[in-house]
């Protein structure tokens, strides 16, 4: 493993075969921690193109906090939804919120998802439902932050005490959180010797349990520390959970001689060894952030004003601190440390709708976890938008199973390699002599073309990233991009093509 992660910096069926193989914590931490910075970034970077092409960038929000009106908060959210960025929910404030207004907390998370239609991400939850906190946690003011480096405890000598009494009479509905929720978040630095920033490890894992039980996308929560041994217990425990995105948080617990370097590789490391292939940042010094995104980081959670995700990210000691709007940065910064030809940077509304349409026409029973051939059908930003108000109400034309009916003749082509084509394929396998594929990155067609061969009966060819030559040798020719625009355009330079969408 020691030469084929080194060799995956500078060669990219290397680094596929790497991101296929098994994967041993320890090794892919020695290794990559035996790279310099440059080379660590470059390595995290060939990784973000797996799976093949979910390399997107995107921001999570924050939108609430426990002092913040109702309304506020609401507006918040419609404001997130406008945008496209999944919803962040601290469970404790909304708790918060509801009961400052005479509700139950399961009240206000029902409004918002009533109001919304992206992903909510839910986070602070612990066996009882909701974790509530005394004052001096939820009106922090984030002194740490604003501090700096190095703490290995909170300056103010907190611990995360709990308010129980408070939790366990919502605990009757706790389960219906998870349901609607599209995501989890679970803190594991108590396994990295974080005793007093976390729940229980045991209360981490049922509430893993709970969101696998509801199909839930699951994230696992933890800290650069010294960017090394505290690392290694994370990621295994993070993977043995079966977490399918890793969160990694840097600032003022990042202890590492070299911040930047540690964090760099910590991203690297992560986009290696993460099941779900997306890897994201709670909390990071705007340093951290730009190091972390040259190096594959996929999402940063950022924050509305008084939200504690608005100055954990982004800023830097002796400016961060409570009460400050962390989106409108982060979104800057994403747009100078991100290049990207193919989606908007960060991701919006309309690459999150093309992407949701593609959930739904593959089917949730195709993707991620699941395989065909060697790789999963996606990531994890496919089970959080499968589980979204988005993919409920989003239309489609066929799905991969329906447009099968469709199809005359010995040989069809599937214009775009990616993983509508694979699902498509699957439904075709045994029913057609041949499936060419046909796909603008010669890169993407020849992995394509080798991972159904190895998993289909039907022959399988490239055409040579020729959409005009796929459908002249084939019966039938099926616009596999879920992008309006992109299929109306396919579809007026070849006509008799057939469209999903």
């Amino acid at each position: 493993m020691h030469e084929i992660i080194k060799e995956s910096v500078n060669d990219m069926d290397s680094a596929l075969e790497l991101c296929k193989s098994q994967k041993n914590v320890v090794d892919v931490v020695n290794t990559v921690s035996e790279l310099n910075t440059e080379e660590a970034m470059k390595l995290g970077m060939n990784f973000k193109k797996f799976p093949l092409g979910c390399d997107l960038t995107e921001i999570v929000v924050g939108t609430c906090a426990s002092d913040l009106e109702k309304r506020d908060l609401l507006g918040n959210c419609i404001l997130a939804n406008m945008i496209g960025a999944p919803i962040h929910i601290c469970a404790y404030a909304f708790a918060d919120i509801a009961e400052a207004h005479g509700m139950n907390g399961i009240d206000i998370i029902k409004e918002v998802s009533a109001i919304t239609d992206v992903p909510l991400d839910l986070d602070h939850f612990g066996r009882y439902g909701p974790m509530r906190f005394p004052k001096e946690i939820v009106k922090c003011s984030g002194q740490c932050y604003y501090q700096g480096p190095y703490f290995e405890e909170c300056p103010k000598g907190r611990i995360h005490s709990r308010l129980f009494d408070k939790e366990k009479i919502e605990e009757i509905n706790k389960e219906e959180w998870i349901k609607l929720s599209s995501s989890v978040a679970v803190n594991l630095t108590i396994e990295q010797g974080g005793e007093g920033h976390a729940a229980p490890i045991e209360e981490a894992e049922e509430v893993a349990d709970l969101a696998k039980k509801y199909g839930k996308g699951l994230e696992a929560i933890m800290f650069i520390g010294d960017g090394y041994d505290d690392l290694i217990t994370g990621f295994e425990k993070a993977l043995d959970i079966g977490a399918d995105v890793f969160v990694l948080e840097g600032g003022p617990f990042n202890n590492s001689k070299n911040r930047l370097d540690a964090f760099a590789k910590a991203v690297a490391m992560a986009r290696i060894l993460v099941p779900g292939k997306v890897v994201a940042t709670n909390g990071a010094y705007e340093d951290e952030c730009r190091a972390g995104l040259r190096a594959g980081l996929n999402a940063i959670i950022t924050g509305f004003p008084n939200n504690h995700h608005g100055y954990m990210c982004g800023y830097s000691p002796g400016t961060a601190k409570r009460g400050i709007f962390g989106l409108p940065r982060v979104i800057k910064m994403i747009k100078e440390e991100v290049k990207c030809e193919s989606t908007s940077i960060p991701v919006q509304r309309e690459e999150l709708k093309a992407l949701t349409r593609a959930v739904k026409i593959a089917g949730p029973h195709n993707i991620y976890p699941h395989k065909i051939g060697s790789f999963e059908v996606g990531d994890a930003h496919w089970v959080t938008l499968a589980n979204s108000n988005l993919y409920k109400y989003i239309n489609i034309n066929k799905t991969a199973k329906s447009i099968v009916n469709d199809l005359k003749g010995d040989n069809v082509s599937l214009l775009g390699g990616r993983f509508v084509s694979w699902v498509i394929a699957k439904e075709l396998d045994g029913l057609v002599d041949e499936i060419i594929i046909s796909d603008m990155d010669p890169w993407v067609e020849k992995v394509t073309v080798k991972n159904l061969s190895e998993e289909l009966n039907t022959n399988i060819t490239g055409a040579g990233s020729n959409d005009k030559y796929a459908a002249e040798n084939s019966k039938n020719s099926i616009i596999t991009s879920t992008v309006p625009q992109i299929a109306d355009k396919i579809s007026k330079k070849i006509p008799g093509t057939i469209k999903l969408i």
